[in-house]
């Protein structure tokens, strides 16, 4: 039986403009399952990235529950928020988010600093995660080392590196060239096989079929949600 890792029932999210409210989401309901590999889409003004941030603890509803994981996560707050984030997703964004002055190792690193690692057992597990999406001969480069794809794997590694939940992705290939978003995107099929939950937020059509399941929003409702019957390899 499968079992859900994300359920979102009633969610709504409104912001005050000046004297005006705002309604962006309006009323979604959503149940993403333990190794599901979804995408979701939607144009500019369609809610997709306010439920992005919704889905990544980094913002609360303005009604609604959200259960993440068996815990209700919908009424938390901000530092309860954050060690939510830390332990149960990982991120990658379009723009990498590394630290400059860095090392590959050390930046992934990171997140295990937060959750109270010792080093040993951080550069362990950094290591690890490095030789897993092909890094292991650039551990000790800064990321003006590295080409745009080699940076973006860094940042999957970092995902991973905390044996998250959910791997959430951001536009992932946004500034990447065609070949590397190729790569780049194999590296996700890789990883979902590996049995991670996978969300991934794009407004590319061919990046999305990767996914084996797409959601569409559309002025704050879910307009559309299929399976893919036949995602890219």
């Amino acid at each position: 039986m499968a079992q859900a890792i994300i359920e979102i029932k009633g969610i709504t999210r409104n912001f005050l403009l000046g004297s005006e409210v705002v309604k962006v989401l309006k009323g979604i309901n959503l149940t993403i399952n333990k190794g599901e590999y979804v995408a979701l889409m939607g144009p500019s003004g369609s809610g997709k990235s306010t439920l992005m941030n919704l889905l990544g603890c980094l913002d609360t509803p303005t009604s609604g529950s959200y259960i993440l994981n068996g815990k209700d996560v919908s009424s938390m707050k901000d530092d309860e928020l954050a060690e939510i984030r830390n332990k149960e997703i990982g991120f990658v964004f379009q723009t990498f988010n590394l630290l400059p002055r860095t090392t590959a190792l050390d930046n992934v690193a990171l997140p295990m600093v937060y959750a109270g690692f010792k080093k040993p057992e951080r550069n362990a597990r950094a290591t690890k995660v490095l030789t897993q999406v092909g890094l292991e001969d650039r551990m000790d480069h800064k990321p003006n080392q590295l080409s745009g794809g080699q940076r973006q794997r860094v940042a999957v590694a970092r995902a991973l590196v905390n044996h998250p939940s959910i791997i959430l992705a951001d536009e992932p290939t946004g500034n990447l060239d065609s070949k590397t978003s190729v790569e780049i995107m194999g590296l996700f099929n890789e990883i979902h096989s590996n049995g991670n939950t996978v969300i991934l937020v794009t407004h590319e059509e061919d990046i999305a079929e990767y996914a084996h399941r797409v959601i569409r929003l559309r002025d704050g409702v879910i307009e559309s949600d299929n399976v893919n019957l036949n995602p890219k390899k």
